[in-house]
């Protein structure tokens, strides 16, 4: 078997559990997902692998999931989060992908007002991290209150008071908004 044979259809969440949808790399069209004939499918030892068991969507739908790929993936980050790789691949398993993306999508709609309403130009990496690391109640919380504050701020200030609140919430969380 080979990649020829790769094929997968959900652009939003990974093979191996990364949220493309929220992903900074991708947002700055770096990168087009692991699809057949894309440049993360070939260099992705997973892509082959789902071939060999079937084409499977998702690496938790393998039996053999966790298993030596996944080996250290969640130790580093870059622009593409991976620490919460594994936890994420559960939770789409126990809620079922549908509701997971679902979520995903609802998340991808919180970044993008973020990104047009509450930005500076600078804040792309740390939104997109941001979004991905806390829950999607909490990020609606957050997005109430700053919209109930934003419209006599300048842009400045609206950046300064959507990363307050989202450090504030990390911090309450015990999520690291920083890169690793």
């Amino acid at each position: 078997m080979s990649l020829k044979d790769f094929n997968r259809t959900d652009d939003m969440f990974s093979l191996c559990g990364l949220n493309c949808g929220l992903c900074g790399y991708r947002l700055q069209g770096n990168c087009n997902g692991c699809f057949k004939d894309s440049f993360c499918a070939a260099m992705c030892p997973m892509a082959p692998c789902s071939v060999r068991h079937g084409n499977l969507q998702y690496c938790f739908e393998c039996s053999e999931y966790p298993c030596r790929h996944y080996d250290g993936f969640d130790s580093y980050d870059t622009l593409v989060l991976h620490r919460n790789q594994r936890k994420d691949m559960q939770k789409a398993k126990e809620m079922g992908i549908d509701a997971y993306l679902e979520e995903q999508r609802e998340k991808k709609r919180i970044l993008e007002r973020l990104l047009e309403d509450y930005n500076d130009g600078q804040q792309d990496v740390f939104y997109c991290m941001a979004v991905n690391m806390l829950g999607l109640d909490d990020l609606k919380e957050i997005m109430e209150n700053v919209d109930k504050c934003a419209q006599s701020l300048n842009t400045r200030e609206r950046v300064e008071l959507v990363k307050t609140l989202m450090y504030n919430c990390a911090e309450e969380r015990r999520v690291q908004l920083e890169l690793s």
